[in-house]
């Protein structure tokens, strides 16, 4: 099976996630799906998996009462009769406490297993509608780059009945639009000639399916993904985020604290963005908003702030600590000497912290965008990409060509403005976002 077909296969697969969720559920859209709705199905299938096992049990007994029994010589029957009689009786024990106590044992285990049971059952069905919700969002979040992307590619393989010059030309100009970049769309195109001449393609048509395929190649690039966050083995999991003001930084920081503290996990966030007027507070708001707790100073060194913060975090035994700092770009030299600063210091309190360092792109600036990650690579070790406003573009190549031009993964991408808009990068969801149309 070539890799579009797998493709191919992964999209429908998705639809029919998202379909059958529907359809259980009777919405129109999966994000309306509440709480009380799902244990109210759950318990629903529990109880028609207890009714289908009960009448197997019963076709089970009827079958065993159906069986002939077998003929009993009257000689044996004699016999066994005579031993009985021979045998003295067994005294009988009266019932003590601890049968009671045995009895009491076992209506509780057997009340464990059902909550244990019926806490599966949710959890199946809770993961079922949020693998639902995770596609319908990416669906929905690169909206806009689908319908001016791949319109304008199955518009190509109408307008040209063969692969030529003028063909590749204008690919290339949809994919530099794309915000798949200058760099990655000569590269790609060198790639596809290349693919066309040794296979000899001249259907335009089929070349959708092959432009398909060397995309998803520029993104995965016989890499092991590290699409995952880094979490600490023991102590604190420190996150350290960087970008330039206005990119979304202080909102990102609040969606992934959302996210952690959902999942039960509690949160710090440590102002380390000393002097711009407000970032303190706004962060102390965030903090306020999602149950985190918060550290912060105005106006004092970045560095101490943080270093008394992670102190902190750690006495009261904090799963996630999330730390702001300053967005400024335009002297790289004392930037560097502050990020420098201070991963010395949360090494020192953390040793082996931060465990990632995240830097947050504002999606709607394109190119800009590729330009912020070279000159933050060059300052400070990155370990992953947030790409913010994804929603609010067409230009939703960009994913592509970070991965290609910095080599950085994207691990997290904000595809709305609500808290739960935030999701963890999934490159299926991505590729089913954007090219569900096509197939």
């Amino acid at each position: 099976m070539g890799l579009f077909d797998k493709l191919k296969n992964l999209i429908t697969r998705k639809k029919e996630v998202v379909e059958e969720v529907k359809d259980k559920y009777e919405v129109e859209n999966v994000e309306d799906i509440e709480e009380e709705n799902i244990e109210e199905e759950a318990e629903e299938s529990l109880e028609e998996e207890i009714e289908n096992k009960e009448i197997e049990d019963e076709e089970i007994e009827a079958e065993e009462i159906e069986e002939p029994e077998e003929e009993i010589d009257d000689e044996e029957v004699e016999e066994e009769e005579s031993v009985e009689e021979d045998e003295p009786e067994e005294e009988v024990e009266e019932e003590s406490e601890d049968d009671d106590d045995f009895e009491e044992d076992e209506d509780e285990e057997s009340e464990d297993d059902d909550d244990e049971e019926w806490a599966q059952f949710v959890q199946s069905h809770q993961s079922k509608v949020e693998e639902a919700k995770d596609i319908e969002t990416y669906d929905k979040g690169l909206e806009k780059t689908r319908k001016e992307f791949v319109s304008k590619l199955s518009l190509l393989g109408i307008k040209y009945n063969k692969v030529d010059d003028d063909y590749f030309d204008e690919l290339e100009e949809i994919l530099i639009n794309a915000d798949v970049g200058v760099n990655t769309v000569m590269k790609f195109i060198d790639q596809l000639r290349d693919r066309v001449k040794k296979e000899h393609i001249t259907d335009t048509k089929y070349l959708n399916e092959v432009i398909i395929d060397e995309l998803f190649i520029i993104y995965v690039d016989n890499q092991s993904l590290t699409d995952k966050i880094n979490i600490a083995e023991e102590g604190p999991t420190v996150i350290l985020f960087v970008g330039v003001n206005g990119v979304g930084k202080t909102t990102t920081i609040a969606k992934v604290a959302h996210k952690y503290r959902n999942e039960g996990k509690s949160v710090m966030m440590i102002a380390g963005d000393t002097f711009r007027a407000g970032a303190v507070d706004q962060l102390h708001e965030w903090a306020d908003r999602t149950g985190s707790k918060f550290y912060g100073k105005e106006e004092t060194d970045p560095a101490g702030v943080i270093f008394d913060g992670l102190k902190e975090a750690r006495d009261n035994k904090i799963d996630i600590v999330l730390i702001d700092t300053a967005g400024r770009l335009q002297n790289k030299v004392n930037l560097m000497k502050e990020l420098e600063k201070i991963n010395n210091v949360i090494d020192r309190q953390i040793p082996g912290a931060p465990h990632e360092t995240l830097l947050v792109i504002d999606a709607t600036t394109g190119q800009n965008g590729i330009s912020q990650a070279k000159a933050f690579k060059e300052i400070t070790n990155i370990t992953g990409i947030v790409l913010t406003k994804m929603d609010g573009t067409a230009k939703g190549g960009i994913v592509l060509a970070i991965k290609d031009e910095v080599d950085i993964p994207v691990k997290f991408i904000g595809l709305g403005e609500k808290m739960t808009d935030l999701k963890t990068f999934d490159i299926e969801n991505y590729i089913y976002g954007l090219f569900k149309d096509l197939m």
